[in-house]
């Protein structure tokens, strides 16, 4: 699956928009990695446990984007981008959305 973030693919002819596609999760945190980043905060740096977790929420979050474009029969998406918010005190949530499209074969 193509993916881009921008309204079409070099070299390709879309055919058809095949709509929105999403992929969203919640993630929350850890207690033990709470205490960590607070620990971080005093000395100040990367607090590389939310850097993971946020990086591996992200790929979630697109991999289920996919699945619904691959599920409409999408050859890309397009147009793709990626939001997150504060759900609650201890949890964030990361969104992959995009456009679904049929390249010309």
């Amino acid at each position: 699956m193509k993916l881009v973030n921008i309204d079409y693919i070099p070299g390709e002819e879309i055919v058809e928009a095949l709509g929105i596609v999403k992929g969203q999760i919640v993630q929350s945190k850890n207690i033990g990695r709470d205490f960590m980043a607070g620990m971080k905060t005093i000395v100040g740096g990367e607090i590389s446990g939310y850097t993971e977790m946020i990086k591996t929420a992200r790929q979630m979050a697109t991999k289920r984007m996919v699945d619904d474009a691959t599920s409409l029969g999408a050859d890309a998406i397009i147009n793709v981008r990626y939001g997150s918010s504060s759900v609650m005190n201890a949890a964030a949530e990361i969104i992959a959305y995009g456009t679904a499209v049929k390249l010309k074969k």
